[in-house]
């Protein structure tokens, strides 16, 4: 079968299985890379850690933005017969969830940095500098935003959980093509 970019009514097409895993493996990895960052004891290392963090915040909601422009250009597959009703209202609604986050989380970062009073710039990857969002600085706000910034990084991974356990349920439970159709076009049954 020919390689397929965009999403067919019954597959997901390699665009929007490249971005789901790159998104998913940063998002994971941010997760991990933020826990580690705040205890470690070495300040400059902590300071090289919070760096890595912010450049791949930025990747990853450039990506997230990328991921949502292409899905309200491709709509995605249809849910296999086997999906019972409940899983078919719920799962947009799961999705929207995970989206929200993805983006929320990068921009509440964001706003913690411009709020900062350290005023450190945002250099991501040592690239260029990124500008600060048009936000006060206080001690404040940046209370506030790295209160925000915690919990939606919290309720974000349980939600990537949770998301990971029902792919699996499907694939091993239910034995659906739902998750396999995520790792290659080919690989799901048309109508499954």
């Amino acid at each position: 079968m020919t390689t397929m970019i965009t999403n067919s009514p019954t597959r997901y097409g390699w665009a929007t299985i490249i971005l789901h895993w790159l998104i998913g493996i940063i998002f994971i990895g941010q997760f991990g890379l933020g826990f580690v960052m705040v205890r470690i004891e070495s300040q400059r290392t902590a300071f090289e850690l919070i760096q890595l963090h912010k450049s791949f915040g930025f990747l990853l909601l450039g990506l997230v933005i990328l991921r949502i422009a292409w899905r309200l250009g491709n709509a995605a597959p249809a849910l296999p017969r086997s999906v019972g009703a409940l899983e078919r209202r719920t799962a947009p609604v799961a999705h929207l969830a995970l989206y929200a986050f993805q983006l929320a989380l990068p921009m509440s970062g964001w706003a913690l940095v411009s709020v900062s009073m350290l005023a450190i710039p945002s250099m991501p990857f040592n690239l260029f500098v990124m500008p600060n969002l048009p936000l006060a600085m206080s001690d404040a706000a940046e209370s506030f935003w790295t209160e925000a910034h915690w919990y939606l990084a919290y309720v974000g991974i349980a939600l990537v959980v949770l998301h990971a356990l029902a792919a699996l349920r499907h694939h091993f439970w239910l034995r659906d093509s739902v998750l396999v159709r995520m790792i290659t076009p080919s690989s799901a049954q048309d109508g499954e």
